[in-house]
């Protein structure tokens, strides 16, 4: 053993360097854990901003269709047929029946598949909530209306004691205007909202249509 030394010395230096080298790997582990964190952090950012590009491609958006699209002709299960011209609805009250129609077109990048609807003339304002979806009437067949193209909204009252029924047969023939809010979503499911479009007489036994009042069902509303 040299002068001087000791094996306390000894025992310090070696103390010194496993301290040091714990302190070493505690740092380095923690390098790792911030960048692993980052790492992720980005990763979920990503996914999210993939996930909202993939639903905006899906995503319908229902207006009414444009004046110069070509008309349509709706059926109804009894046989009875309207006529739809573009940007306009159609609507006719007989004793048995009070059908509506509607030439709307897909605004949205994704196909629109509708699943019900609800009548009203004088409706809450269109500041406020969505209308209840219990309120809606359940449409009885599938109707697709294509990405930026043109289709078709159907509905029908047929209980002639159905306080509806009378409500629409009098504003339809005093020529009010009639608001419809549809209810649909993309064809995955998703994504559901409601449009309000109204219907106001031209005067000439027609009607034409417009846009109120649009709400997300299932995500926020961009506003």
């Amino acid at each position: 053993m040299p002068p001087g030394a000791t094996h306390g010395g000894r025992l310090d230096a070696l103390a010194d360097w496993v301290t040091i080298s714990s302190i070493a790997t505690a740092g380095g582990t923690l390098v790792l854990a911030v960048a692993t964190f980052s790492a992720v952090r980005s990763s979920n950012r990503s996914a999210r901003v993939a996930e909202r590009a993939l639903m905006a491609g899906l995503r319908p958006v229902i207006m009414p269709s444009r004046l110069d699209d070509p008309p349509q002709k709706v059926g109804f299960v009894d046989g009875q047929l309207l006529r739809v011209d573009g940007g306009r609805g159609a609507a006719e009250a007989t004793p048995d029946a009070v059908y509506l129609a509607m030439s709307v077109r897909n605004v949205g990048s994704g196909i629109a598949v509708l699943h019900g609807w609800r009548f009203s003339l004088n409706p809450e304002p269109g500041g406020g909530p969505p209308p209840p979806l219990e309120e809606f009437h359940r449409l009885t067949r599938d109707i697709y209306v294509p990405s930026g193209d043109m289709g078709f909204w159907q509905g029908v009252f047929r209980d002639s004691q159905a306080e509806e029924f009378a409500r629409a047969a009098e504003a339809i023939a005093a020529g009010e205007r009639l608001v419809i809010d549809v209810l649909y979503g993309d064809h995955e499911g998703g994504q559901r909202a409601v449009s309000r479009l109204t219907m106001t007489t031209t005067g000439d036994g027609g009607w034409l249509l417009a846009a109120a009042r649009h709400w997300n069902i299932d995500r926020d509303d961009p506003r």
